[in-house]
């Protein structure tokens, strides 16, 4: 997997969702400030490369969880740290 294949949002989501466990978009959304749109893309994309999947939320089945796979988070930050770097800053 090439570090292009991912936006930048996707990293931004990747990174949240890796820190703080499972979260509703609506969630991501207001944590990392970006539209809402954007964060479905970007989980679509994490979804897509099996980095994250979702999961049901028991509190409201209306609004699914979505769950980083910590190891390969970790792998791919490992592997591309230089460019998680430039876009968490």
């Amino acid at each position: 997997m090439s570090s292009f294949e991912l936006p930048r949002s996707a990293i931004i989501v990747l990174d949240r969702l890796t820190n703080d466990g499972p979260m509703t978009p609506k969630d991501i959304s207001s944590r990392v400030d970006l539209a809402p749109r954007t964060v479905s893309f970007a989980l679509r994309k994490l979804i897509g490369q099996k980095l994250c999947k979702k999961i049901p939320n028991l509190r409201d089945m209306r609004q699914p969880l979505y769950l980083a796979d910590s190891e390969k988070a970790q792998e791919l930050r490992m592997k591309y740290d230089h460019v998680f770097r430039q876009v968490l800053m």
